[in-house]
């Protein structure tokens, strides 16, 4: 059949669009008849992802004038012979000349390739019209009209900026984190951009890993339900072909968040049985949830690169779990394998991942170059082709993207629309955690005088946190921004002290003092600049950076009040930190609105209600903690020794030893789910429906909670199990249920989980996930430390 190029109406014919005997949404008979027309060319560029780039007046003007000369220069477009030295040139001119470069590459690089069908997709362009010349290069331009998919790491929000991920874990509201990544895709879609890469749902358990802040912290059970949640919200609910729906790509599978000393990039050694119980049910509830697309990551567990290990991508992802997306590489972790040692050369990795099931390779290049030559060697079959080309167009055909490929570039902007940055700000409220408040130093009357003081009250750059590649800074409300704003009736004075985060030039100390005397209270801003967390930003101390604890120290000898309110992006060991201040409200980096938000909070207009998705260790030297370890064969008791009570010259023993640290005991700082409120929360009357389940049984667990304070408030409440003796050794304690439960002071409500014997099913040594029949303590309470206790059994 001769294809004609018949501009947008004959690539919507060719897209089965008005295609004979096709209904709309018959997606396989759509996507057979498209591969059925392509060359192997075209195959192996819906395989290929290039990083795209283009470049402005504005752009090029940013440039110094020797950047300008010297790249006029080694183009050969300006010192030659017969050509004007850069010295002799105006600056528009040489703008002028490098923007004229600049585009003879951009069509060298893509839209010539584009129309030759080998790109499939493109990263790192959000610009509404660039977006459309291209995809007006592949629909109309291209032989088959196949368009491309856009991504972008749209992670915590596009332009409306919400609390980083491991923030929005601290809500404990699935809702919440859905609602979020509906904003973030609504934003994104709104400039082209089609396909996001998130969410990350590595279990993370060591804070010093820069990459926690992307993560949902530690447990798989909460990872799993907000990493659905969040799924659900960048895709519409199942909608793909919605207009305001972009493609989520759940990563990184499988294993990077147990890098080796929590520095980025390094190898994992995560064993069979721990993979299957903690790393992977968070991407298993994301797949059931109907994530399009997966990453693989970058390390290698047990000495197999994650990109080209077949059992996950087919044994698990495939058969077990029937994912039917496509799998899409980290950046450049295919040619990664090189340095690994698992590959000699790019030829060999394209081999290597391609029979892996790796589908789409982002800019490495190597399937481009290779692939052709590795079909004709035998060593890559078509097969393995054709399959990783129907799992990309399969997504295509859902996105809707051969009917909708183009963005309405005259339809109102929906960027930073009310309704958005509204949400935004109830995220970053419900995402603060208030770890300490003695006396009730919090809230704050209204007509207090108080002492704003610190780096992060007024950095709106750094309140947005990680991974933000689209937000605006001039959008950040901060805290300051907000006593300029909602709360400019405040009396307030400001005395930032430190330039940053890590600034440790103390001569303004005196300075921050005196603001301090003149105030009834001071509140105190500190944390870490958005930099320092995030990708190959991991740390090995992770107290306050620079001179803030002194900065905390020297308001403290004044004598008045302090509240400490930190913005980072990790856990961070602030023990040492905590007997100079009266109050401590923890927030993740909390985006746009972060500023208002804590404002909320510290005058009581609002509640705190987060709780830690991650255990706060006491020191680095405590790293890893977490709170559902296994159980060991000497646990330590309620009270341990330390080292002021070794006697001299103590005879050696381990008699009576258990498992603890001498120097910093057997508990964190804080546990896991741990978060208080201004009101006061019981719990009581914990009432199993059953003492013993049968097999394939469910229980119902009810305790009645009660708000015994007068504010009214709301508490996470959560259920948490322990199997007391299995086929392999089991964790201490698991999260298996949460509710937020908002009671009016004084109120009391009955509150009920369900638990089945799905829910407390593991894999043992035979890798199969049952229940075992035998004995359960039961939990309920306000953190991992819950001592409302119970207990029940299973029977065969």
């Amino acid at each position: 059949m001769k294809i004609r190029k018949l501009g947008l109406l004959g690539a919507l014919v060719l897209s089965g669009v008005f295609s004979a005997g096709y209904a709309q949404n018959d997606v396989e008979k759509r996507v057979e008849d498209l591969l059925s027309k392509m060359t192997l060319d075209e195959k192996i560029g819906q395989m290929n992802q290039l990083s795209f780039f283009a470049v402005d007046d504005k752009a090029i003007a940013q440039y110094s004038d020797d950047d300008m000369d010297t790249f006029l220069v080694r183009m050969g477009i300006a010192g030659g012979q017969g050509q004007k030295k850069p010295s002799e040139m105006t600056k528009n001119e040489k703008i002028k000349l490098i923007r004229q470069e600049a585009e003879k590459m951009l069509d060298k690089n893509f839209t010539q390739p584009i129309k030759e069908g080998k790109i499939g997709s493109l990263l790192n362009i959000s610009d509404p019209e660039m977006v459309n010349k291209m995809q007006k290069a592949a629909l109309e331009n291209s032989r088959l009209g196949i368009p491309l998919i856009i991504g972008r790491d749209v992670v915590h929000g596009f332009k409306t900026i919400f609390p980083i991920p491991l923030g929005q874990a601290a809500s404990f509201n699935p809702q919440l984190v859905e609602n979020g990544a509906r904003i973030a895709a609504v934003e994104a879609r709104s400039t082209g951009v089609t396909w996001t890469f998130a969410p990350m749902l590595d279990i993370s358990r060591d804070a010093r890993w820069g990459r926690i802040a992307e993560s949902l912290g530690e447990d798989p059970y909460l990872g799993g339900q907000l990493g659905a949640a969040m799924v659900k919200g960048f895709q519409g609910n199942g909608n793909l072909a919605d207009p305001g729906s972009i493609a989520a790509c759940v990563k990184h599978f499988i294993g990077y968040g147990a890098a080796e000393g929590g520095r980025d990039y390094n190898s994992t050694y995560i064993p069979p049985i721990q993979m299957r119980n903690v790393y992977l049910p968070p991407f298993h509830e994301a797949v059931k949830a109907g994530a399009a697309t997966l990453m693989t990551s970058f390390n290698d567990n047990d000495g197999i690169p994650a990109s080209g290990n077949s059992y996950i991508l087919k044994n698990i992802l495939r058969d077990e779990w029937k994912f039917d997306g496509f799998v899409v590489s980290d950046w450049n972790s295919i040619g990664e394998m090189i340095p690994h040692g698992f590959a000699k050369n790019d030829k060999q990795a394209a081999e290597i991942s391609t029979n892996a099931g790796l589908d789409m390779e982002m800019v490495t290049g190597s399937y481009v170059k290779y692939l052709p030559e590795l079909i004709k060697e035998g060593k890559v079959s078509m097969e393995t082709i054709n399959n990783a080309v129907r799992n990309i167009l399969r997504i295509k055909f859902r996105m809707g993207l051969f009917e909708n490929p183009y963005v309405d570039t005259k339809k109102s902007s929906v960027l930073y629309a009310e309704d958005h940055l509204k949400a935004a700000r109830q995220a970053a409220v419900e995402s603060a955690i208030l770890l300490k408040n003695d006396n009730n130093t919090l809230p704050l009357a209204e007509s207090k005088k108080i002492a704003i003081i610190g780096p992060m009250a007024d950095a709106p750059h750094d309140q947005m946190g990680t991974w933000v590649f689209d937000g605006d800074k001039n959008y950040t409300v901060t805290p300051i921004g907000a006593l300029k704003g909602d709360y400019k009736h405040i009396n307030y004075v400001y005395e930032p002290a430190l330039g940053y985060s890590r600034d440790k030039n103390t001569s303004n100390f005196e300075k921050a003092k005196q603001a301090v005397t003149s105030a009834d209270v001071a509140v105190v801003f500190l944390g870490e600049e958005a930099i320092l967390s995030g990708e190959a930003h991991s740390l090995s101390n992770i107290n306050l950076i620079g001179a803030q604890s002194d900065l905390l120290k020297a308001v403290k000898s004044v004598g008045k009040p302090v509240v400490l309110v930190i913005m980072a992006g990790r856990p961070l060991t602030i023990e040492r930190d905590l007997p100079y201040a009266d109050a401590v409200l923890f927030n993740f980096h909390p985006g746009t609105m972060g500023g208002p938000a804590i404002l909320d909070l510290i005058f009581g207009k609002a509640n705190p209600s987060g709780k830690l998705p991650a255990t706060f260790v006491r020191e680095i030297g405590q790293i890893p903690m977490y709170y559902n370890h296994n159980s060991t064969g000497r646990p330590a008791p309620e009270k341990v020794m330390t080292l002021d009570e070794i006697e001299l010259e103590a005879g050696q023993t381990s008699l009576g030893n258990t498992s603890f640290y001498l120097d910093s005991g057997k508990d964190p700082l804080f546990p896991f789910g741990y978060g208080l409120s201004y009101s006061k929360f019981e719990y009581s009357g914990l009432n199993l429906s059953s003492n013993s389940i049968p097999m394939e049984g469910s229980m119902t667990v009810r305790t009645t909670l009660k708000n015994i304070s007068n504010v009214d408030g709301t508490e996470v409440a959560q259920l948490y199990i322990q199997d007391k003796v299995g086929s392999v050794v089991r964790p201490v304690k698991e999260l298996k249920g949460f509710q937020r439960v908002f009671l009016k002071a004084g109120e009391s409500k009955t509150i009920e989980f369900q638990l089945t014997t799905d829910d407390l099913a593991f894999y043992g040594r035979d890798l199969i996930k049952k229940a075992e029949a035998g004995d359960f303590n039961i939990w309920v309470g306000g953190d991992s430390n819950a001592i409302l206790k119970g207990s029940f059994s299973i029977t065969e």
